[in-house]
């Protein structure tokens, strides 16, 4: 064979086999290159979400879920809802028991549909009202960032079993295990608070309505309810429930008058149930 034309050959098959090599190194390289640019392509998305959205988001404190459980709160209570109270800026959820949503309505003995939710909370207000402070001990985080604790007045009793065994809330057997079955059957077998009428189970009205019934997010009622009526009542003369015109009123006389106790007869801790 010509020694030029094997020459020729052997350069040839050099060349390709350079080729295919270097082609194969770059197929090899291709998937890794997509694939950082895809990771960082969504790093720079997700850092854009939340820089736009810090605002809105709650402050979920990485060091509220690990080390140690937060000490217990005490102080005056102001309410947020039947089941949901306020002390030194902390939302606090009581643990065990679920009541009626601010939003939620409920039919009474005759049918008629009323606030249920808002009855709740203003039994819970006059009864927080009765023994200051209140004394929360922890028991968990919820996924609203919220303390949920246990729950004491002044005199040591109960809020949560007290609001069951009247009938303004439930037990929640998912999370009390079934630790307010006696006083939920007590209040059913007299039938006061919700099992008066008909109502449907405040868990499956949340499921149900959606964002109308997450948390809320406004003032404490109490506050609210004091700031706007402090101004106009006083607790002279002395009145009776058919002199008074509105639901608010009723309960600033109960919370702050000497005679306030005549008007919450069934000492349930609402006043003037015909107005509330």
């Amino acid at each position: 064979m010509d020694k030029s034309r094997y020459d020729n050959r052997s350069d040839q098959w050099r060349k390709r086999t350079g080729e295919q090599r270097r082609r194969a190194r770059l197929r090899a390289t291709v998937p890794k290159r997509l694939v950082f640019v895809t990771v960082a392509a969504m790093s720079a998305c997700v850092a854009q979400f939340a820089m736009q959205h810090s605002e809105g988001a709650p402050d979920l404190n990485v060091s509220r879920w690990i080390g140690r459980s937060p000490e217990a709160i005490a102080g005056v209570a102001s309410v947020i809802d039947g089941d949901t109270i306020e002390i030194h800026g902390q939302r606090i959820r009581l643990n065990g028991i679920d009541a009626p949503e601010s939003a939620q309505q409920c039919d009474d003995a005759k049918g008629f549909r009323y606030r249920c939710g808002a009855k709740a909370a203003a039994a819970l207000d006059g009864f927080l009202a009765a023994s200051r402070p209140i004394a929360c001990t922890f028991v968990a985080w919820d996924r609203y960032n919220r303390f949920v604790g246990d729950c004491r007045r002044a005199d040591s009793a109960s809020v949560a079993a007290w609001m069951v065994e009247h009938g303004h809330a439930l037990d929640w057997p998912k999370y009390s295990r079934g630790a307010y079955t006696g006083q939920q059957a007590k209040a059913e077998a007299a039938k006061v608070g919700l099992w008066v009428g008909k109502f449907q189970l405040p868990w499956e009205w949340r499921a149900g309505h959606g964002d109308d019934a997450r948390p809320a997010v406004s003032q404490p009622q109490g506050i609210i309810r004091r700031q706007h009526v402090a101004q106009s009542y006083t607790c002279q003369p002395r009145r009776t429930c058919s002199q008074i015109g509105s639901c608010d009123e009723a309960s600033w006389y109960l919370s702050n008058c000497p005679w306030g106790g005549k008007l919450d007869r069934d000492r349930d801790g609402i006043p003037c149930e015909s107005l509330c």
